[in-house]
């Protein structure tokens, strides 16, 4: 863990997490890395489903899934069935100033919990909820089904293969980074003096789809299907508005070459010895270089084949063109703070304070002491 390098900005915020596996976690989280108190709501005897998503597991039991995304929370088992956990719940629910959750529509009604009056009768309460497609739809959002849907997997993998995932669950991921972001906005909507009481539940009501995060992430390939009219296809490891922006192999081993500009398209062909590309006057735009894409790519591929991967790449930062090696996920941990217990550290300002909560870990300090539980 690491100990706080700044002031925390969220430090007054309580946030009660309702949430399971990994968008809701995974926003939580990051309210928690910078200073937010999360209490982590789990079901009794089971928890958060990911709990169980393994191995890997730790010497603790718990998931290497799970401790990704739950460090900075303390937890407490509550059965919403029970009367006396659920008054529990509505107490929690009273004192804090966002509740997260991403339970299927009625799911919480059913059970005497509801987000329109609870947010009626607190006037500062800010309420998130995370579904997979949209609030009308009671269809559960995995990531892969969303990356399916979403377009996604249509302009990923090689031209001639197969519709391929991201390797990651990113669209779980970017939904749960929209969720903070919007909670953010809310809260400082909520702080403003020109807030109007008419629109103020409107204001504290935040709704995030995975699908819509998947679509509204598309952003240019969306675009080019927008101009042009014409439907998006797979390119591999190329782009389809840049060249060369793509992977090459090395005597040795891959490498990526990512030009963007003009001037970094003459400084790539002079650092690789191609002075032909570099001074044909038609391959001077980015235009220019989309037409004759084979052209381009089978002579620089055919150079870089001379030498290692390494020796490339030296030549190419020295003279600023962007380009690197394929790393493992190994190898990228080694550049950044990591632990097999709270995962990478924060990407936004904030800290590492305490470990991923065990199941009911503070179950009996939450029950008797609420949101004291972070003073003691």
């Amino acid at each position: 863990m690491t100990p706080p390098s700044r002031p925390h900005m969220l430090s007054n915020v309580k946030v009660l997490d309702l949430s399971r596996v990994l968008a809701g976690p995974l926003c939580t989280m990051m309210l928690g890395d910078m200073g937010a108190q999360v209490i982590k709501v789990e079901r009794p005897g089971s928890g958060d489903e990911t709990r169980g998503w393994g191995p890997p597991f730790d010497d603790r039991g718990e998931s290497a899934y799970y401790l990704s995304v739950n460090r900075n929370k303390k937890s407490v088992a509550l059965d919403f069935d029970d009367d006396a956990d659920r008054d529990l719940l509505m107490l929690l629910a009273a004192g804090a100033d966002v509740v997260v959750e991403n339970f299927r529509p009625g799911t919480l009604q059913r059970r005497g919990i509801d987000a329109a009056e609870i947010l009626a009768a607190q006037p500062g309460l800010i309420w998130c909820t995370i579904t997979g497609f949209g609030e009308h739809s009671d269809r559960a959002g995995y990531d892969l089904v969303v990356q399916a849907e979403s377009g996604w997997m249509s302009v990923t993998g090689e031209p001639a293969g197969a519709p391929m995932r991201v390797g990651v669950a990113l669209a779980d991921i970017i939904a749960g980074k929209d969720a903070a972001i919007a909670i953010l906005g809310a809260l400082v909507a909520a702080r403003s003096p020109d807030q109007h009481p008419v629109s103020s539940i409107a204001r504290r009501r935040i709704h995030i789809s995975l699908f819509a995060s998947a679509t509204a992430a598309l952003i240019n390939v969306a675009q080019n299907s927008l101009v042009s009219g014409a439907p998006a296809k797979r390119w591999g490891n190329q782009h389809p508005n840049l060249v060369p922006y793509q992977l090459f192999e090395g005597a040795d081993s891959p490498l990526i070459i990512a030009v963007g500009t003009d001037a970094q398209w003459h400084a790539c062909v002079a650092a690789l010895g191609l002075g032909e590309l570099g001074a044909d006057p038609t391959l001077a735009t980015n235009a220019g270089r989309l037409a004759s894409r084979e052209r381009i790519v089978g002579q620089m591929a055919a150079r870089l084949r001379e030498r290692p991967a390494r020796e490339w790449i030296e030549g190419l930062n020295a003279v600023g063109v962007p380009c690197g090696v394929v790393n493992s996920v190994l190898d990228a941990l080694r550049e950044v703070d990591a632990s097999p217990l709270t995962g990478i550290a924060p990407s936004v300002p904030g800290s590492v304070t305490r470990p991923p909560p065990r199941l009911d870990e503070d179950g009996d300090a939450i029950r008797r002491s609420g949101w004291r539980v972070f003073a003691e």
